[in-house]
């Protein structure tokens, strides 16, 4: 028949193969020496199929189908259950030899994109990279779609994510964003000479240190390493890895990498332990992980409260580097808004020009009026058209993002709808906590970490994300917010 202890057995069975898996996954992007590369590569590859099989097991299947007709379940289990029968019967539409090719050619494409950041070449990267995406396409017929492929790997990170919905969403965001910015163009505009000294590497990790502590990263559940593309991965709640990447000569590089990444993994700290391997003891969605990192990264890290009392002790680690520079011109200098190469380094206005980019651009490769042979030239050419910047090579053009060498079609669109959600959360939780403005402004981020852990950690996959919205804020995602939000703060920044 089936029990719920059994199947609570077989998903931690599950999760523990998959984060032995994602321990590997980390040490691939950390510490595995090159030579280890094609080894490694297989390792996961088995994992991954063992991963499947266990998804897929029959037994578990009948123990699904047991507990849907179960009377005696709390709220959480039943969720549990129809999540997970949902996530079944999804695993169920892939074969063994799919997923192993699948986890292969990731891995082989992880490899091939390193090569091809240090050669500085999209070539070396373009036949692994044709080959994913050519699997890519193939996934989107297993899944099924209605109305355009795309739909099926955005549905991946974002449940009922579609091509239309972020077509209108993007199509309602970019003139508003875009008068924003002519707007500050015709303004003068700020100095922000002074986060582009010299900044010794270990002084930096120091205090990337020191600023995670202050956002209550518990280090006793987790740490921080150095990779060549920042990111979070948890193998637990209470064993979560995040990294950073530090360039001696931009302060911005490491400090805004350590504090995005701590948003993620303050949310991974805060799911329910009592959870794992379960439904409710995971993230709710992307657009949700992404809306913490960014309210930690820009709402908070960003903001002239957070740096009222951070700003002294910045000094006291580059005294130098920061002696001639006050509170206000240095506020002011780590929100300059300029258009850039960079994703990871924009500004929060010229981000989402980047985000648009990449979605255009995925959905084109995934519909095929697009080969990856052209990838190159489409990418300078909306960079010239939406940032007016010409694209000097490939690694600071479609090189400087790890995710398609990850398989992640589908992702980049929750950057932004991520910010959207932070700017409706954290007006909300300014509404529902009455002093907490002057809490950061005295260093204590804590109520607004615990408010995050009542009202979106702790759900897990309970709620969806308009859901969870709903719950938090009284109100489905409302773009309104994050506009009032960058209208606010940029028009006192550069003064109209």
């Amino acid at each position: 028949m089936g029990t719920y202890p059994e199947y609570k057995q077989h998903m931690q069975k599950i999760a523990d193969v998959k984060n032995t898996l994602a321990v590997l996954q980390w040490d691939q992007e950390t510490y595995l020496p090159a030579k280890g590369a094609a080894f490694r590569g297989q390792q996961i590859a088995t994992l991954s199929e063992l991963i499947h099989q266990l998804s897929t097991d029959k037994n578990l299947g009948d123990i699904l189908e047991n507990l849907q007709s179960e009377n005696n379940l709390s709220e959480s289990e039943k969720k549990n259950v129809s999540l997970s029968y949902e996530d079944y019967n999804k695993q169920k539409k892939y074969t063994p030899s799919f997923v192993r090719s699948m986890t292969e050619t990731i891995s082989k494409s992880f490899h091939s994109w390193i090569k091809a950041r240090k050669e500085n070449s999209f070539a070396v990267f373009e036949k692994d990279l044709s080959e994913l995406i050519e699997l890519k396409k193939q996934e989107t017929d297993i899944l099924g779609y209605s109305a355009h492929p795309y739909d099926a790997l955005l549905d991946e990170f974002e449940k009922g994510c579609t091509v239309q919905l972020l077509d209108k969403t993007f199509t309602e965001v970019r003139p508003s964003l875009k008068n924003l910015l002519d707007q500050i163009t015709t303004q003068k505009q700020v100095d922000d000479s002074f986060l582009y000294q010299h900044f010794p590497k270990q002084d930096q990790w120091n205090y990337g240190i020191y600023l995670i502590d202050q956002l209550g990263f518990d280090k006793e559940a987790g740490r921080q390493d150095i990779s060549e593309h920042p990111f979070t991965t948890s193998f637990n709640k209470n064993d979560v890895r995040i990294t950073t990447r530090v360039n001696e000569n931009d302060f911005n590089n490491m400090t805004w990498s350590c504090i995005h990444e701590t948003g993620h993994a303050l949310y991974e700290q805060g799911l329910a332990e009592s959870e794992y391997g379960l439904p409710c003891g995971e993230y709710a969605s992307l657009s949700i992980h992404e809306s913490q990192s960014r309210l930690w990264e820009n709402n908070i890290g960003r903001s002239s409260g957070f740096w009222k009392y951070q700003y002294p002790t910045l000094k006291q680690y580059f005294p130098e580097q920061f002696k001639k520079t006050s509170l206000e011109n240095f506020y002011k200098g780590i929100n300059k808004v300029v258009p850039s190469f960079i994703r990871t380094e924009a500004d929060e206005l010229t981000y989402h020009f980047h985000v648009m980019i990449r979605y255009e651009l995925e959905k084109k490769l995934i519909e095929g009026t697009l080969t990856t042979h052209d990838i190159p030239a489409y990418w300078n050419e909306q960079y010239l058209k939406y940032l007016d910047v010409n694209v000097p090579d490939d690694m600071r053009g479609c090189l400087q993002d790890v995710h398609w060498s990850h398989g992640s079609f589908g992702y980049f669109a929750t950057y932004s709808l991520g910010s959207f959600y932070a700017a409706q959360l954290f007006a909300a939780a300014k509404k529902q906590i009455p002093d907490l403005n002057e809490s950061i402004e005295n260093g204590n981020t804590a109520p607004l970490l615990k408010w995050l852990r009542n009202q979106i950690h702790q759900f897990g996959r309970m709620y969806t994300s308009e859901e969870l919205c709903m719950k938090a804020s009284g109100e489905v995602l409302n773009i309104g917010y994050f506009m009032q939000y960058v209208i606010d703060k940029y028009s006192k920044i550069y003064e109209f």
